[in-house]
């Protein structure tokens, strides 16, 4: 009788030591683990538990409760450093970030000429430290930030109708039209482009060239080229020059010291917006690789964002070096 009035006692006392004996990992579901009956079904849940509090990694999972990931070893879901370069070159998302979680392109770069490419580039890096990089340094400390804005402004409205053109060829027609209102918006009321009223009034901005539109008809995986004086491209992009090149406002002027004093102002505008990566190329263990790397994901991203979005991509203007900023001889003539 005595046991049975300190039953409750008993329990109570039972439920504190168990508590007090639980791992501070949540252990695996007893229902999970599979034993007799017994004795044994209560050694199988302290061995499951046990196992759950080791140092080992645990698989990737959702809290039934909260439907919050409880680890991120698996599944690749964690950024690669090929992402990370890319984030710190461009400060923006990374292709993982897109709908399915996964890169853009999935394969590693496609590099078959990586020899001749690395000569390329060592020529191109010479090219920069001695002439491009001087150039944009002291235009940045000589020239005011509001007066480079709107330098940036005139090449960028310029862009507009080779934007328009091959949003039209992808079947992006109210993307084309929203390029049409920008450049009209910004040429009128913008002073020339110099001003951007039409970002104020929420027009989307958005830049395409016919290397995008190549890759979008189906030419998605091309081998990497890097041209003398033009930088990173894939052999789709080579080819997508002869679809800008009629497109260029530019290069319809014919007073060759006015053509050629644009260009070189355009090129030492796109050199400065590139300055504040320079840290971190410099500091690189492979300078070429990390460029490849990031370019192409990039070049991927806006490709595969153009079809799964219907080119809803607002805000990207990183482009390769356009043809009409090259001092080039007039081949339309």
């Amino acid at each position: 009788m005595t046991i049975l009035r300190n039953l409750p006692l008993l329990a109570i006392i039972a439920l504190l030591a168990a508590c007090a004996g639980k791992p501070a990992r949540d252990a695996a579901p007893v229902s999970t683990v599979v034993a007799p009956q017994g004795v044994d079904q209560v050694q199988a849940s302290n061995d499951a538990s046990t196992a759950v509090s080791q140092d080992e990694p645990a698989p990737v999972a959702a809290d039934a409760a909260q439907g919050t990931p409880v680890a991120d070893t698996a599944g690749g879901t964690a950024p690669t450093d090929a992402e990370d370069d890319f984030a710190a070159l461009y400060g923006g998302p990374t292709p993982s970030s897109s709908d399915n979680g996964a890169t853009a392109e999935g394969a590693p770069a496609y590099d078959p000429w990586e020899r001749y490419n690395r000569g390329v580039h060592r020529f191109n890096n010479a090219v920069d430290r001695g002439v491009a990089r001087p150039l944009a340094t002291a235009y940045v400390n000589v020239v005011p930030q509001f007066a480079r804005t709107g330098v940036s402004n005139f090449f960028s409205n310029l862009r507009s109708p080779l934007t328009m053109v091959n949003q039209l060829l992808q079947g992006h027609a109210d993307d084309a039209w929203d390029t049409l209102g920008r450049f009209l918006m910004n040429s009128t009321f913008g002073i020339g482009g110099l001003f951007d009223p039409a970002s104020k009034a929420m027009v989307p901005k958005r830049s395409e060239d016919f290397g995008q539109t190549l890759g979008a008809w189906g030419w998605r995986r091309s081998r990497y080229v890097e041209l003398p004086f033009f930088g990173p491209r894939t052999v789709r992009d080579v080819f997508g020059l002869a679809g800008d090149i009629p497109l260029s406002p530019m290069r319809q002027i014919e007073m060759d010291k006015v053509r050629i004093g644009l260009q070189g102002l355009q090129l030492v505008d796109m050199r400065a917006q590139l300055m504040a990566v320079d840290s971190l190329r410099d500091s690189a263990v492979d300078e070429y690789a990390l460029t490849r790397d990031a370019w192409l994901q990039r070049r991927s991203y806006q490709i595969e964002k153009d079809l799964r979005n219907g080119g809803k991509r607002d805000g990207d203007e990183q482009t390769p070096i356009p043809v009409d900023a090259m001092p080039m001889p007039n081949w339309g003539d």
